[in-house]
């Protein structure tokens, strides 16, 4: 816990939070969506044009996380530092660029590095963002409203996929990608007109830059993001092996439950506790691995998508609360970008051992295994995360 001496100037109230909220929210979803219409278009693009393998589909998807591991405190800092609308309108910028990457044929390293940049733009706009929206949310209301605002990014990863797949029967790769660089940029424009209150002391001494606060309900997210990494990757290759069209359906019901959860059942980490509400979460996000993994039919898969999608969708608001519980609002985005480069460590890490599971035991052996460390992510919580108590939030 930072020192009052450390603490940042005062935020004076929004007068306008709601429309402060949509903003964000706007910006935050612009990127994520850009990001969600590549996912689906990547392995069949490395597959096809590059012909390449399973294990080098899992290192494109999984590349971003690199630079968002790596980045995403660095960005917290800023943000707690220069303030956090810079550092969201920068983030913007830079997952712009990464689509106007993705244009030149540069072969699978181009990729790589495109998909490097999206993990620098992507962690800047959230870790920034995510900070932002606590300094306006009550705190009696702070899991609720940390989880709506979730809704951008799986929104985006909801209808982006969908975007990804119409735009490439359209208009071909090419016009997936000029999707994917021209969205970010408009929300960068909207970022510049939205209101930051926060105001950092230009002398005040900076929080860690990993945060401790954030480290254990970071690994219990990292071991859970491994799932969401085999379904990005593999979801639609495993359903094809096995005769299935259609399988994009499935990631977009995952991201689908997620919207829907946390619109009728996001109160629940504040009402019962993050602590309990974690520890369903996995569960249930284990759950639905087992059935995609063993699926022989589309309505099956889709079941699993939807029940991982609904553990997942609880699992990252439950947990960020507990990462900012014991935090003062000086140091929220050091918090954030200590906690989010967790989940992009398990992303980096978990796609790639995904890809490498699926080579030696086949896709359905890839998801038992993701299945299994999130379980492995219930048991850290179990014994750990509940013995460590919950101080009371910083207003």
């Amino acid at each position: 816990m930072t020192s009052a001496g450390d603490a940042a100037a005062p935020t004076p109230p929004d007068p306008r939070p709601r429309a402060s909220f949509v903003g964000i929210f706007a910006v935050t979803f612009c990127g994520l969506v850009a990001i969600g219409a590549v996912l689906p278009v990547l392995p069949r693009y490395v597959h096809g044009p590059l012909e390449k393998g399973d294990i080098a589909v899992g290192i494109v998807i999984g590349a971003y996380a690199v630079t968002g591991l790596l980045l995403r405190p660095v960005a917290g800092r800023l943000a707690d530092t220069r303030g956090r609308r810079t550092i969201v309108v920068l983030g913007s910028v830079l997952l712009g660029l990464s689509g106007l990457l993705y244009l030149p044929s540069l072969g699978l390293a181009g990729l790589i590095v495109a998909r490097l940049l999206t993990g620098a733009g992507e962690g800047s706009v959230y870790t920034a963002g995510s900070a932002w929206i606590i300094d306006l949310a009550p705190v009696e209301r702070r899991g609720r409203i940390l989880g709506l605002y979730g809704l951008a990014v799986w929104g985006g990863l909801s209808l982006g996929p969908l975007m990804g797949e119409l735009l490439l029967d359209l208009g071909g790769y090419r016009t997936v990608w000029l999707f994917a660089a021209a969205m970010p940029m408009i929300g960068a424009l909207i970022a510049t007109m939205v209101a930051d209150p926060f105001r950092p002391l230009a002398h005040a001494r900076p929080h860690p830059l990993i945060a401790p606060e954030a480290v254990l309900p970071g690994i219990a997210v990292a071991l859970a993001s491994l799932g969401y990494a085999a379904v990005a990757a593999f979801v639609v290759l495993h359903l094809e092996a096995l005769g299935i069209e259609h399988g994009v359906t499935v990631f977009a019901a995952f991201a689908a439950m997620i919207v829907i959860t946390r619109l009728f059942a996001g109160h629940l980490p504040d009402r019962r506790g993050p602590t309990p509400v974690a520890i369903a979460a996995t569960l249930g996000e284990a759950g639905g691995l087992l059935l995609i993994a063993v699926a022989h039919s589309l309505p099956v898969a889709l079941l699993g998508g939807m029940l991982m999608g609904a553990g997942f969708s609880l699992l990252n608001p439950s947990l960020m609360l507990i990462a900012v519980g014991s935090v003062s609002q000086s140091a929220r985005g050091a918090a954030m970008g200590t906690f989010t480069a967790f989940f992009d460590a398990g992303v980096g890490i978990g796609a790639p051992l995904a890809g490498a599971v699926a080579a030696l035991a086949g896709y359905e052996g890839a998801f038992v295994f993701a299945a299994a460390v999130a379980a492995c992510s219930a048991v850290l919580i179990v014994f750990t995360m509940h013995r460590r108590p919950l101080a009371a939030a910083v207003g």
